[in-house]
C-alpha cells in the first residue's frame, strides 16, 4: 500500500455562518442544522474552515433539507478543491504571464511551502481557464467601460507556454486595457482567427477604430477579412525588435564572451566551503553577486543584456579594487576577481 502524504496542520481558522437565515423558496426560518470542516491550502498557509450549514425543515418546501452553505466560503476556494483561489491565480500567472511549464510551476509552488503534484497543477490550470472564460462572458461591466470611451482599438496577441501546445489568443482594448476575449486555439489559421475576431466585433457595443497585431500573415488576412475598413497597424514593439536585431546579435555575442571570463566562480566557492570567517563571507558575497549578474537577462531590445552584464561586472570589479586598496586580502580578492 502506498504511503499517504502527511497533511499540514492549519495555521489559521475561520468560522463561517450563512448570512441567509430564511429559505429562499418558502421564506420560513432555517436553523443551523449541522457543522462541517474544510482544510484549504493557500499561499499564506493552511486554513481550516468551520462551516455552519443551514437547512429548511418545511416538508412542503421544494428546498426541504437542501443544505445552504456560508456565502463567504466561495472567496477562499472553489467547491471540492483543496487549494485556494490565490493558488489558482498564481498558477495562471506563471503559465500565461511568465510562460512556465507545469514542472516549473510545481517547483515554484513547492518552493513556497506547498505540497502539490504535477497532475494537480494541470487541474488548477484547467480551473483557471474556466474562471477566466466565465469572467470574460460576463460583459455587463465591460460594456459600461466601453460605452464611456465610445470606441475601441483592438490588439491581438498569442501566448504559448510550451512548444507544440495550443496558443492562448488574447484580444484586448488598448484604450481601457480591458480583455475583450481570450480563447485557446490549436492552430493559427486565418479561418480560426477570423472567427475569433468576429466574436469580438459582434459583442462589442462600440465601433472598432483600429487594430494592432504582429506581422503574422494569417492575422493580417483575418483582420482584412473581418475589419476591411479599419486601419491595421503592426505592433511598435515588433518594429523596434526587428530594427534592433543587428545590435541584439552583437550584444548577445558580447555577453557570451563576458560569461567565459567568470566561469571560475564555482572553483572559488569551493575554496571557502566550510569557512565561517569574515573573509570567507565576503568572498561568498562577491560570488553571489557575479551569479546574480549572469542570470539577469534583461528585456531586449529595450534592455541590452550584454551591456547590463558588463555594467554589473564592472561595478563588482571596482568594488574589489576598493577592498584591495583598503588592505583587503590580496589572495581572496584577486582570486574572486578572476
Amino acid at each position: 500500500m502506498g504511503k499517504v502524504a502527511k497533511s499540514l496542520e492549519p495555521t489559521v481558522t475561520h468560522d463561517l455562518v450563512p448570512r441567509r437565515t430564511n429559505c429562499p423558496r418558502c421564506g420560513k426560518h432555517m436553523r443551523a442544522d449541522y457543522t462541517n470542516s474544510r482544510t484549504i491550502t493557500t499561499l499564506t498557509g493552511v486554513a481550516r474552515l468551520n462551516l455552519t450549514i443551514r437547512r429548511c425543515r418545511n416538508a412542503d418546501c421544494v428546498a426541504h433539507k437542501k443544505p445552504f452553505r456560508p456565502e463567504a466560503e466561495g472567496r477562499f476556494a472553489l467547491p471540492h478543491h483543496e487549494f485556494g483561489l490565490d493558488v489558482v491565480a498564481l498558477v495562471g500567472r506563471l503559465r500565461y504571464a511568465e510562460h512556465r511549464s507545469v514542472p516549473e510551476i510545481r517547483t515554484r509552488l513547492v518552493g513556497r511551502g506547498l505540497l502539490i503534484a504535477e497532475r494537480t497543477v494541470t487541474n488548477l490550470l484547467d480551473r483557471y481557464d474556466e474562471l477566466l472564460a466565465v469572467a470574460l462572458t460576463d460583459d455587463r461591466r465591460l460594456k459600461k467601460v466601453l460605452a464611456v470611451q465610445k470606441r475601441v482599438i483592438v490588439a491581438i496577441d498569442g501566448l504559448q507556454p510550451d512548444v507544440g501546445h495550443e496558443v492562448l489568443r488574447v484580444v484586448r482594448d488598448v484604450l481601457s486595457r480591458e480583455i475583450l476575449l481570450a480563447k485557446s486555439l490549436l492552430s493559427a489559421r486565418q479561418k480560426d482567427l477570423a472567427q475569433l475576431l468576429r466574436q469580438v466585433r459582434d459583442a462589442c457595443p462600440v465601433p472598432v477604430a483600429g487594430v494592432i497585431s504582429d506581422g503574422q500573415h494569417s492575422i493580417r488576412k483575418a483582420v482584412a477579412e473581418v475589419f476591411p475598413e479599419v486601419p491595421h497597424q503592426l505592433c511598435q514593439f515588433h518594429y523596434l525588435r526587428e530594427a534592433a536585431r543587428p545590435i541584439y546579435e552583437a550584444d548577445r555575442h558580447a555577453k557570451k564572451q563576458l560569461k567565459k571570463k567568470v566561469r571560475g566562480v564555482r572553483k572559488i566557492e569551493r575554496q571557502v566551503e566550510g569557512c565561517s570567517d569574515t573573509q570567507a563571507e565576503v568572498v561568498r558575497g562577491y560570488c553571489s553577486a557575479v551569479r546574480s549578474a549572469l542570470t539577469d537577462d534583461g528585456r531586449p531590445p529595450l534592455e541590452a543584456s550584454g551591456l547590463k552584464l558588463h555594467e554589473r561586472l564592472s561595478a563588482i570589479d571596482a568594488s574589489l579594487d576598493r577592498v584591495k586598496a583598503k588592505g583587503g586580502s590580496p589572495s581572496s580578492c584577486s582570486g574572486s576577481k578572476q
